[in-house]
This record gives structure tokens, sequence and C-alpha cells, in this order.
């Protein structure tokens, strides 16, 4: 049985006939409405509500692309195509980016009557949310629009170690998983639980009222807290330890 996977949308559509997708690039793809698929039960007709999502190309007779209000453009930071040891890596094994350069910014985000200016400046390197944004081609070059509540935080060094978390996001390095069970059984890779446990490294300061004003958060950097399991965007920095960046929010309690 053949099995086709469509990326962006995280449908996956098994079935004997396939209908080939010939002409269509390698993009992101989601379906506009779907019933129960029955094995043998797809045809042409079947695929008429496809949308095909890609990068959007700015003409090169436009010279310069300025965001809106609280937006900011990020170039992005080009796909490493090798490991360490210098081994070509292959397309479908080459890591998606969350990461560039900031370009431009709007000019901030309205709230009542004030205007508050954007924190990340021009030449920032940021991290950004996994599926943040609209991907732009301009000059050539991979671009991101994207809000700058959706910048995870700005990174000083090339070591995600040192991110510097933005508005109510926190940084926390993930406690290692059990290596035993209870019993003392040792546990493979595959079987090990992700924690959902950390120290937190660093804090934004906080979010924005709507009166302006910043609101401290009550997580401090040394807590161990402890999170939603499914929160958050993952990193593994430099020296192999694990690290998550999340909302405040998505932090449950501190543990003593």
């Amino acid at each position: 049985m053949a099995a086709s996977q469509l990326t962006a949308s995280s449908v996956s559509v098994s079935a004997r006939n396939l209908v080939s997708f010939e002409g269509l690039k390698p993009s992101a793809v989601k379906f506009a409405s779907f019933g129960v698929l029955k094995p043998g039960g797809l045809s042409q007709r079947s695929f008429q509500g496809l949308v095909v999502q890609a990068a959007t190309v700015v003409a090169p007779k436009y010279t310069s692309i300025k965001p809106l209000g609280d937006r900011v453009l990020v170039k992005i930071k080009t796909v490493e195509e090798k490991t360490g040891g210098g081994i070509l890596l292959p397309s479908s094994a080459q890591s998606k980016p969350q990461g560039g350069e900031v370009v431009a910014v709007g000019e901030g985000k309205s709230i009542g009557s004030k205007t508050l200016d954007i924190i990340v400046k021009t030449g920032a390197k940021v991290v950004y949310s996994k599926y943040a944004g609209t991907e732009v081609e301009f000059n050539g070059e991979s671009h991101l629009i994207l809000k700058e509540d959706d910048i995870v935080g700005i990174l000083e060094t090339e070591d995600i170690k040192d991110l510097k978390p933005l508005n109510d996001r926190v940084f926390i390095k993930v406690a290692e998983a059990e290596e035993k069970t209870a019993g003392g059984l040792l546990l493979t890779e595959a079987s090990k639980e992700k924690p959902s446990i950390g120290s937190v490294i660093a804090v934004g300061p906080g979010p924005v009222d709507e009166e302006g004003n910043t609101k401290p958060l009550s997580i401090s950097p040394g807590n161990t807290v402890l999170y939603s399991k499914y929160a958050g965007n993952d990193f593994k920095g430099s020296d192999g330890s694990n690290y998550i960046a999340l909302r405040a929010s998505d932090v449950m309690a501190v543990l003593s």
C-alpha cells in the first residue's frame, strides 16, 4: 500500500491508487476539506480542493520591504548542508532554521492611544517560533515577515544557551531524562520519557498590559519548574544539553 504524506497540515493519506502530483513543486500543501477517505476511493476530483502554499516571490522591481505595525522582517539563516564532521545532508535531514537577522522593523504596536516601539532592532540575531510568519523570497534570499510577539528571543552569541528571551518567554534548561526505571532497568533512548522539568536560565521582561506597562514575570532564573509537556520550542545547545523556550503561562509550577 503506497503512502503519501502532506507536510504542512500534518495530514497523511494512504490509499491503493494515489493520483500523481505532476507539476507540483515541494511546498506546504493543505486540504480545503475532506470527508472520510476510503482505500481505493480517491480520484482526480478528490484533489480539486488542494491549495499549494509557497514562499511569495517579490519581483526585482521592488527594492525594499517595509513591515507595518508590530511586524518584523527577518532574513532567514541558511540551512546547514553539512554535519559538523563535513558529511553532506540530504534535503530531508536538513533541519528548518528557526533563526535569522532582523533587516527591517515596523513602527510599533498600537495600544489605545499609545504606540510601543519594537524591542528588537535592525541587525539583531533572533530566534522565532517554528511555524510563525509568512515566508517571502526577496533579492534571491529567504525572508520571514512575522509579528514581534512571535520572536522567542535575541541571540547574543552563536550558542543557544545565551538566548535572551523576550516579552513573556521563559528559557529553560531541560532536566536529563531518567536512565533507569524504578526497578533499576536501563531505558533505551526510545523508551525514555521526555522530561517536563527544568531549570530556568533566563526570563523575558514580561507581558505588556492595555496601558502599555510591562508586568514582570513571577518566575526567576534559578527556579526549577514544571511545564506543559507539549509547549514551546525545543533547542539543542553546543554542549549537547536540551533547552526549551516557552511562554510563562505554560509553566505550571515552581518546584522546591
